[in-house]
Formats: C-alpha cells, sequence, structure tokens
C-alpha cells in the first residue's frame, strides 16, 4: 500500500525534504514509518520523544494501524512562542459572525474582524494581537516565516473556536492567523472575543492563545542578522503526543 508522508518546521532540515510516498506492506502501522525514519536520520530519532503525529489531519498513537491512501504528518512542537518566564471559512449566524475562522496571507485587519463579531448585547470585546518583535533572546529579528499543515491547523482552530464559547459561555469569537513572510510590527495572530461581561472574554481569550501554541500545527523560522532558526515551541501536551489508541488497535498490538 501507498502512504504519503509529510515532515514541518525543522523536520524538513533534518530529513532534506518536505514530503515523500511510502510503500508499506499491509498491516502497517505509525510506529513502522518512525523506525524507517530514525535509522535514517539520528537527530529525527532523537526528536522522537517530542514530536507529534498525524493521519488523516487528526491527532494519532504511534499504534495507529495504516491504510492505503493514508496521510502521515510529523510535527515538531509548534513555535507559539516559549513561556512567559522564559526569554475561508466563516460560519455567520442572524448577521452576525458567532465564529470567524481563518488562515491568511496578507496583513490582518483587527478592527475589521472585530466590527463584525461584535452585537449590541456584547459589553465587552477582548482584542489580543500577537506582534512580531525585533529580537529575541539578545539577537537582532530581520523578519519571520510562517508555515503551517494548514488543512489540520483550519481544523484544530475550529475547534477551539466552538470549545471556547462552550467552555466560557462567550456566544462569538474570532481567530485568525497570518502564514508566510512577517516584517517587524505586523500582526501573526488575531483572537477576538466578545461577550456581555469582561471576566469570560478575558479568560476565554488568555486560553485560547495558550492552546494554541501548544496544539494547532503552525510553525516560525527566525531570520537574524547572522543566520536562521526554526523556533523552539512548548512541547505538545501528553494526550497529543501518546494519545490512547482505539480498542480494536490496542488488540491488534
Amino acid at each position: 500500500m501507498k502512504i504519503g508522508v509529510l515532515f514541518f518546521g525543522v523536520l524538513k532540515d533534518v530529513l532534506g525534504r518536505s514530503n515523500e510516498t511510502l510503500d508499506l506492506p499491509e498491516g502497517a502501522r505509525v510506529r513502522d514509518v518512525l523506525i524507517r525514519y530514525s535509522q535514517e536520520a539520528p537527530q529525527f530519532e532523537a526528536m522522537m520523544p517530542s514530536l507529534a503525529i498525524s493521519v488523516n489531519r487528526e491527532y494519532a498513537a504511534a499504534e495507529r494501524a495504516l491504510c492505503d491512501g493514508d496521510e502521515v504528518g510529523f510535527l515538531p512542537p509548534v513555535s507559539g512562542g516559549l513561556p512567559e518566564n522564559g526569554d475561508d471559512q466563516v460560519q455567520r449566524v442572524e448577521q452576525k459572525v458567532l465564529n470567524e475562522v481563518r488562515i491568511v496571507r496578507e496583513r490582518i485587519d483587527g478592527e475589521a474582524v472585530a466590527a463584525r463579531l461584535q452585537r449590541p448585547s456584547d459589553g465587552a470585546l477582548v482584542i489580543f494581537e500577537g506582534v512580531v518583535r525585533d529580537h529575541t533572546r539578545g539577537r537582532r529579528t530581520l523578519y519571520l516565516d510562517y508555515e503551517a499543515y494548514e488543512a489540520m491547523a483550519l481544523q484544530q482552530m475550529e475547534s477551539l473556536a466552538a470549545e471556547a464559547r462552550t467552555r466560557f459561555a462567550v456566544p462569538a469569537v474570532s481567530i485568525v492567523h497570518r502564514l508566510g513572510r512577517l516584517q517587524i510590527g505586523e500582526t501573526s495572530v488575531l483572537i477576538v472575543v466578545a461577550s456581555a461581561h469582561r471576566a469570560p472574554a478575558f479568560e476565554a481569550s488568555r486560553w485560547i492563545i495558550d492552546t494554541l501554541k501548544k496544539t494547532v500545527p503552525i510553525w516560525k523560522k527566525e531570520h537574524f542578522e547572522d543566520g536562521a532558526v526554526w523556533a523552539d515551541g512548548e512541547p505538545f501536551p501528553e494526550e497529543i503526543r501518546r494519545p490512547p489508541g482505539t480498542a480494536e488497535e490496542q488488540s491488534a498490538s
């Protein structure tokens, strides 16, 4: 059987390619693909504990059985940024947006997004913008390049928006992330939360950006005066790196 394999972020540099097609025997599992690349590249093997795996754009375990035509993605930690202590699908309801979740390559217009979201019944509108700064760990930043496993990233962002509305009882959420080359001072990610009261709007906004940084497959490459590196990110949560297999998979292993 044939499967497609995708590499993102620093893994593209480690393996020297972004994708390929593999011929595998029937009954092969994700772990067989992991072993193949760990034998090819020692650096890949060293990174394995921190990688997340997707099969057909959903996070998956190493024991996941593969089928002909599956698409396997190997995802290094996403580069939403280090913890603070470290250095076009639009859904409209009743003429107002409840969720606006987009990935774009042009400048993000925060005012326009907020205007589409806000309703007369909203007493609070919390707007968070992640902006490209001019330095990282004492090195002068020239610009950033963002890339994503785009279809999966959009799917994860839509899930975040829906969960935030339920978890914090807020009526409307927008998440917009930009890809491509960004200059200093430009907005990379915009989160807007509308609510009748300020407390749930603040809480929802903070939860969305913190969760997005850990779970949505978007990476950035930082370009400095003396070179370029893929940005370090927070490790994927344990439930993503090692999700439980289905009962069928466990019984088959």
